[in-house]
């Protein structure tokens, strides 16, 4: 979920952070004697450069290699991507995009799998709110479906009954489902087989966090990020290389204090005119560099690692995945812009930071200055009125564009209803001769589809409120704040709206705190939620000192029991993630929980344009009274049930050529003694072993099992296996590390390169300031003098730039996010200045071009 459109806001207020990949491993990679040729060409060609770059100084193109030690995969977004269809390639699909994305990094120690297991019930309240709208729409849509299906039929138009694939339904991908054990047992096929046949694997570990280790994906990334700091042997300049698509993702990294973080992502391009082989990556040691020189005071002398703590926590008032953002700030309107604003203007008389993230782990909340917080927040609540006023504005001025254009509309399809009416019914006919004509399989295929444009189109009005004249927004007239309260809270006194005010300020206030820690330590309560629909306006947070923050260190939530709390009382929902003893609770009228799940429920759309975007008034996770009920009916689960719904381990995975396997295989022989672990410090790793009480032996992964006809692991296996546990908690170090190697800033008018590609060739180029040893593959940067233009509030490449640019460049300086170089498979594309694949398809239309 993560922050909406921050990664926009961040792409277009800092251009240089993002550079764009192309993958050339998307093409067949069998080719080998093309893959060959290739690379001599390649070889040839860059040898070429070299001397043209030596006879011109002023034109030199130098060549930067970044070597990825670790590799870290979010695998939700792998998973929702890869299966959505029933078909018996899903995994090979699946097991494909795995390899590409390691032949893209080509991590030199570590590949870290990550996938979501049981969420803090902060992130529940949200999880509950997405699944039971979305359980509404659909039940919605299939009821105007039947209806319009009758309507087609009577007409003597054929339609398609609809295919409901298991999934396509989003709760099958939430831990304790069988298809995440499924999932879990893939990987677990997957990394055998690679660590077993795959030459470039034979040094990489392997840890595997499966749906059954609780926390989110990111999170459990960063807790192993965070442990892997606090070790004594611990590199200072390990690089790190995170895939995934949540903003979430890149605060986290800056949380880390780590320098040599990059971010993988997929193109994400609205108009859909990029393949899917393009990526990008957001460069961390970047991003500090803007904020260090967004964030100063002009005539302050400030440390940089707290400007970006205090960066993070700012941005958390502007929507989060565990408590409501700020009613006043919203990304879109440049809110950030305006928080970054307010914090530099209220630097001095604030004192100095709000964040203090050496203190994090006081249990009574100290490194939140509380009393600083209370000084910006009423600078920004300066800004409040206005803001709501000019949102205001902005919604009328295009209600009414949208109701001109739809009155032009009408015009234009008939003059009176009547004729309006004959058109729309119009649009359910095809003459019958041309339906005879047609092959009757095609006929029916586009009388489905134009069903389903039509449920779609009647949804889409409905959900756009400003269409169907159902917008109100009231938070401008004189007493906008005291109506909220009423209207919204129901407080009918000035005295309750006092007393809600006080309390929801103590518990937004607990909220931030609770993210400080999760976000730059741990989690500190796996229960604690945010118990209202609306956060508090910012002219409300008065008397901060006066609340005492502290939490209570709790254990997660079963993952039947999350399932239990986040999914809405559908059959066809339950049918495919829930026990039936434990979807019987839902609709048992003697159930104690029964009232927590209901089908009709009331949205506000709370001055959003999009019903979608709406708040769900459903009861919040009572969490007694769900275990009390769940507790109830666990005797009636089966074992294989009773395995899903269990905590695991994370485990590690190596071959045995490696030389950290003798001590894997040593642990492995003291089986007798599971609790018994074995230290473990090294520059690679660091943790606990222990004995695997779940090793796979060829045996053991059944066809069956995964439904999936793969071949049997080789035997013998040259895998050994290990329970993995991070180091124990530990003080964060929220400052760079000694001995770390800072990228070099740039001088005037270096840019931010355009496109990266994975070059073909023997050896590395290094770069000046990597003292490691040479050899193998690896990406490779172009660094030259940019043409680009700034994004909103950026820099032109052609101008005297601060030094915040890494040493990164492209000759055109147009492709890091907009045309796409057009060549032939495998060929310098000069335009452009990098290398791209096209299809068999993409050559002709080019040639026809």
């Amino acid at each position: 979920m993560g922050i909406p459109s921050f990664f926009s806001w961040l792409v277009g207020k800092y251009p240089k952070i993002v550079g764009t990949i192309i993958d050339v491993y998307s093409a067949s990679s069998s080719e080998d004697e093309e893959e060959e040729k290739e690379e001599k060409e390649e070889e040839e060609g860059e040898e070429e450069e070299v001397e043209e770059e030596d006879d011109d100084e002023e034109d030199e193109d130098e060549e930067e290699e970044i070597i990825y030690d670790n590799l870290y995969l979010d695998m939700n977004e792998i998973i929702h991507k890869c299966f959505r269809l029933n078909n018996g390639l899903v995994y090979n699909w699946f097991f494909a995009y795995l390899d590409r994305l390691f032949r893209m990094v080509r991590p030199r120690r570590l590949l870290y799998l990550a996938v979501d297991g049981v969420a803090p019930m902060s992130k529940m309240t949200k999880l509950q709110q997405r699944y039971f709208k979305t359980a509404k729409y659909r039940a919605d849509s299939e009821a105007e479906a039947i209806l319009l299906t009758e309507i087609f039929r009577a007409q003597g138009k054929e339609v398609m009954p609809r295919d409901t694939y298991e999934l396509q339904n989003p709760v099958v991908k939430m831990p304790g489902t069988e298809f995440m054990e499924k999932i879990s047992a893939a990987l677990e096929y997957f990394i055998h087989e690679r660590l077993n046949t795959d030459p470039e694997w034979k040094d990489i570990k392997v840890i595997l966090s499966d749906a059954n280790v609780p926390g989110e994906g990111e999170h459990k990334i960063m807790s192993f990020i965070r442990a892997q700091r606090s070790m004594e042997n611990y590199d200072p300049n390990t690089r790190h290389c995170l895939h995934g698509h949540d903003a979430d993702l890149i605060m986290l990294a800056l949380a880390s204090h780590e320098v040599h973080i990059s971010i993988l992502r997929e193109f994400d391009n609205p108009n859909g005119r990029i393949p899917a082989r393009f990526y990008q990556f957001v460069d961390i040691w970047v991003l500090r560099e803007y904020l260090e020189l967004e964030m100063k005071t002009p005539g302050c002398k400030q440390d940089t690692e707290r400007l970006i703590d205090d960066f993070i926590f700012i941005c958390f008032l502007t929507g989060n995945d565990f408590i409501p953002r700020i009613p006043s700030l919203e990304i879109n309107e440049f809110a950030v812009d305006l928080l970054i604003e307010v914090y530099k203007t209220t630097f001095n008389k604030m004192g100095g930071y709000m964040v203090n993230t050496d203190k994090i782990k006081d249990k009574y909340g100290v490194y939140l200055e509380v009393t600083r917080l209370e000084k910006f927040f009423h600078e920004l609540s300066l800004c409040e009125e206005k803001i709501l006023l000019k949102r205001y504005e902005l919604q009328e001025k295009l209600l009414h564009k949208i109701q001109g254009e739809a009155a032009v509309n009408e015009w234009a399809k008939g003059e009176d209803r009547g004729e309006k009416k004959t058109s729309f019914a119009q649009h359910f006919f095809y003459p019958v001769e041309t339906s005879l004509e047609r092959d009757s399989d095609d006929v029916v295929r586009e009388n489905t589809r134009e069903l389903w444009r039509t449920v779609s189109d009647i949804f889409c009005n409905k959900d756009d409120l400003f269409k169907n004249g159902a917008c109100k927004q009231d938070k401008i007239r004189p007493g906008w704040k005291s109506r909220f309260y009423r209207e919204k809270l129901g407080a009918e006194t000035s005295k309750e709206v006092g007393r809600l005010q006080t309390e929801m300020v103590q518990k937004y206030l607990e909220g931030l705190c609770w993210m400080l820690q999760c976000y730059f330590s741990e989690v500190p309560s796996w229960t604690w939620c945010y118990p209202f629909y609306y956060a508090p306006f910012a002219s409300d947070f008065k008397c901060l000192s006066r609340f005492n923050i502290s939490f209570t260190m709790d254990k997660p939530l079963r993952p039947f029991d999350q399932l239990m709390a986040v999914l809405p009382p559908q059959k066809n929902v339950l049918s495919c993630a829930l026990p039936k003893c434990y979807s019987k609770l839902m609709g048992c009228e003697e159930s104690k929980i029964q009232m927590s799940y209901p089908t009709e429920f009331e949205i506000d759309p709370d001055g959003k344009r999009f019903l979608s975007q709406g708040i769900a008034k459903l009861p919040f996770i009572d969490k007694e009274l769900l275990l009390s009920a769940t507790k109830m009916v666990e005797k009636d689960l089966t074992e294989d049930e009773m395995a899903r719904n269990n905590a695991r381990q994370e485990r590690i995975f190596l071959r045995n050529s490696q030389s950290l396997a003798n001590t894997a295989a040593f642990v492995a022989t003291i089986s007798d003694n599971a609790q018994k672990k074995l230290w473990i410090d090294t520059s690679e790793i660091g943790g606990w072993f222990s004995p695997d009480e779940k090793e796979v032996q060829s045996s053991a992964l059944r066809k069956n099992k995964v439904q999936h006809a793969w071949s049997w692991i080789r035997d013998p296996d040259m895998t050994v296996s290990a329970m993995f546990f991070n180091p124990e908690a530990v003080k964060p170090i929220s400052r760079l590390l000694d001995n770390v190697i800072v990228p070099d800033k740039p001088t005037f008018g270096r840019g931010r390169c355009g496109t990266r590609t994975r070059v073909q060739g023997q050896g590395r180029r290094m770069s000046p300031t990597d003292q490691r040893p040479s050899g193998g593959r690896a990406r490779r940067r172009r660094r030259e003098k940019s043409t680009s233009s700034p994004g909103r509030g950026g820099w032109d490449g052609g101008e005297e730039a601060p030094p915040l640019l890494p040493p990164i460049h492209s000759r055109s300086g147009r492709a890091a996010m907009g045309e796409v170089p057009r060549v032939c498979k495998w060929r310098r594309a000069e335009a452009a200045g990098s290398t791209a694949v096209m299809s068999g398809q993409e050559e002709a239309a080019a040639a026809a071009r």
